[in-house]
């Protein structure tokens, strides 16, 4: 056998190995591999624009969720979207929410200067008032909030000469607060005890301007 035989046969048992080694590792197309997508179904036609429409003239959900169809409450809320149409009832409520535990915080704890920019000129004087005669007797008060058990809306009224919007929130929270002499003895509430708190407040706004902030006009129970 001279050498180029020789040589052929042994270049083809190299191939013979390679090729075995390639079927090893990158394995066959024998059930095991992971079929092709398929191709995407394509939507649906749109068929036009009944499909889609909002019926007009209907009753806006947001203002009857909260007031009574046709009441004063619910024309007035109506006026103050017809000067600011962006004005959302349930958007203002839960503002409401948080301003309310925020206000009720600081009175208890007497830090009136924390909300000052929420508060009418009226509503922050007599909180502070109430808290300096409470220092004066020498109080100290710990208060937590636990939490809201009812907000509803009560009134809203609409001045269109001004465009001032006012509305009245109806507030059931529930709060632990305690008021110690010097001497460290509860003289009003209890530390341990959670009691109930009432009241509803009125908050003011002039509709249609820039500045999205409420204030609280005025509180009663």
């Amino acid at each position: 056998m001279n050498g180029s035989i020789i040589q052929l046969l042994v270049l083809a048992g190299i191939a013979i190995f390679l090729i075995l080694r390639l079927k090893s590792v990158l394995g066959t197309r024998d059930g095991f591999e992971k079929p092709s997508a398929p191709a995407p179904t394509p939507l649906p036609e749109r068929r036009g624009r009944r499909d889609f429409e909002v019926i007009e003239g209907g009753p806006d959900r947001d203002i009857i969720d909260h007031a009574p169809e046709g009441s004063d409450t619910a024309r007035a809320l109506a006026a103050m979207k017809e000067v600011e149409p962006g004005f959302n009832v349930s958007g203002f409520l839960q503002g409401a929410r948080g301003a309310y535990e925020m206000i009720l915080m600081a009175f208890e704890k007497g830090d009136m200067e924390s909300v000052r920019p929420f508060l009418s000129r009226d509503v922050f004087e007599a909180f502070s008032g109430a808290v300096a005669a409470r220092r004066n007797r020498g109080l100290t008060v710990t208060a937590e909030f636990l939490g809201l058990r009812e907000l509803a809306l009560d009134s809203a009224e609409f001045d269109r000469e001004t465009r001032e919007g006012e509305i009245s929130v109806r507030f059931v929270g529930e709060i632990v607060s305690a008021a110690r002499d010097s001497s460290g003895t509860v003289v009003e509430g209890d530390p341990k005890r959670a009691r109930k708190q009432r009241d509803v407040w009125t908050f003011a706004r002039k509709m249609g301007v820039n500045d999205p902030n409420w204030q609280l006009v005025a509180t009663g129970e």
